[in-house]
């Protein structure tokens, strides 16, 4: 079958990055929580971390003042808490109430770990150098917790809109 044009403005869906994550916030003392699809590692140790934030969000603007979030990686199970995160604003509702998400203390940073979520990564702002041309932080992680009881987590990857493919399936080369 021969191949046929893609669009352009589409091709961002055949690139997926990594696993959807929910970034949480804090901002004097009002948690908030916000999904992204854009996030990728950059280097191993330290791990350094590359996180897309669209500029319209509420949750770029924290991040633009606090210089700090958590990355937490959720599971298929939460895939319409993590929708419905971000189709409504922080700044007019409180999205761990409304979505029956926990916020639980993190150890380096004032943004809170999301519990539900199998990872949280504790990041920093080391780069903030891309943040008005592209809305790109660079961050380093200051500390990770990890559920071990999964062996093979099913995370969620964005597609566009509402889908999502899984991860989790392990093959061998």
């Amino acid at each position: 079958m021969p191949k046929q044009k893609f669009p352009l403005a589409d091709v961002y869906q055949l690139l997926g990055s990594g696993p959807t994550v929910l970034i949480s916030t804090s901002l004097k003392g009002k948690y908030n929580v916000m999904p992204i699809a854009w996030t990728t590692p950059l280097d191993f140790k330290p791990p350094i971390i590359a996180c897309c934030i669209g500029d319209h969000s509420y949750t770029f603007q924290i991040v633009k003042r606090t210089k700090e979030f958590v990355i937490n990686i959720p599971t298929a199970n939460l895939v319409k808490k993590v929708v419905g995160c971000g189709s409504v604003s922080g700044r007019k509702v409180d999205k761990f109430k409304k979505f029956k998400l926990t916020p639980e203390p993190a150890s380096k940073i004032k943004a809170p770990l999301v519990k539900e979520c199998y990872v949280n990564l504790e990041c920093k702002v080391i780069d903030s150098s891309l943040i008005n041309k592209y809305n790109l932080f660079i961050v380093k992680v200051v500390a990770a917790w990890m559920e071990r009881g999964i062996k093979h987590p099913r995370t969620i990857h964005h597609i566009t809109g509402k889908r999502f493919i899984l991860g989790g399936r392990e093959i061998s080369a």
